[in-house]
């Protein structure tokens, strides 16, 4: 009986040991939400990967983008390990409140969101533009009518044609359509549109800048514009700490002509340095 009762300990020994090592294995394999593998805090950004220049997977299979070199740039003066998280456009707002992601960095447009976003101060003035076949017979806005036109689902262009702030002219505009068709990305725009699915796509100028230069001599942008925008760093409504902190990164960034350095860094790629509007002085709310 005393060898049985030896034995027995014994085996339950091993057995809580092996449980506790179970635990500790776990517990370091997922860690502290916000931090690396460097062991440095985590600065995870959201951000659409079929948005060009600003943020999509380039021929190596890497995401990278001028948001994302911002981002980057934020990252190393602050030791954090920057996480490049791609979302779905449309669940932007549930990856944000879940805490999924620490903010939405990708040409995201300030103007009718105010609200609904802590933000920092603009960096980017942007248009939202039409771009149509060289041969489509389209050369201003008014000729849009009766044709086929797509836009990005919950895209700013959408929102510029449709939304609650859209001006008269731009909701006019967008009735004279024979059809308002909404995708999920840009590749799939340029695909209908090519295809003569589509007579038009709306979207951001420096998406479309890049995706005209990326896609041959079939495609134009019109002059005439449908709006224009601004773009800015969105966090969770409230989280002021790190919207401050990412503020004053890039005023330092600003002030010492790094974001005009970047901005030429993507140059050949859409980003126009005429478009930054980031005032390092002014103070975000």
């Amino acid at each position: 009986m005393e060898l049985k009762k030896v034995i027995t300990a014994v085996l339950s020994m091993a057995v809580m040991t092996a449980a506790l090592a179970g635990c500790g294995t776990k517990d370091s394999s997922s860690g502290d939400k916000k931090s690396g593998k460097s062991g440095n805090k985590t600065f995870t950004v959201g951000f659409d990967a079929e948005f060009p220049p600003y943020g999509y997977k380039d021929d190596n299979g890497e995401y990278v983008g001028f948001d994302l070199s911002l981002a980057e740039e934020v990252c190393s003066r602050n030791g954090w390990e920057l996480v490049k998280q791609p979302i779905d456009w449309d669940s932007k707002d549930m990856e944000l409140s879940s805490g999924s992601i620490d903010c939405i960095w990708n040409g995201f447009t300030i103007n009718g969101r105010e609200d609904a976003y802590t933000w920092t101060t603009p960096y980017v003035d942007n248009s939202q533009v039409v771009v149509v076949k060289n041969d489509s017979g389209i050369d201003k806005l008014s000729d849009l009518s009766g044709k086929v036109v797509i836009v990005q689902a919950d895209s700013s262009a959408l929102h510029a044609l449709t939304g609650d702030d859209a001006t008269d002219d731009n909701k006019a505009l967008a009735a004279s359509f024979a059809d308002l068709q909404q995708v999920g990305d840009y590749n799939s725009a340029f695909l209908n549109l090519d295809s003569g699915a589509a007579e038009a796509v709306c979207l951001d100028y420096g998406v479309a800048v890049y995706e005209v230069a990326n896609r041959g001599s079939n495609f134009k942008i019109l002059d005439e514009k449908i709006s224009t925008e601004q773009y800015g760093v969105g966090f969770l409504k409230g989280n002021t700490e790190l919207r401050d902190t990412v503020q004053n990164t890039l005023a330092e960034m600003s002030k010492d002509g790094t974001l005009d350095k970047i901005a030429d860094e993507w140059a050949d790629k859409g980003i126009d340095k005429q478009s930054l509007c980031f005032d390092p002085d002014a103070k975000a709310e």
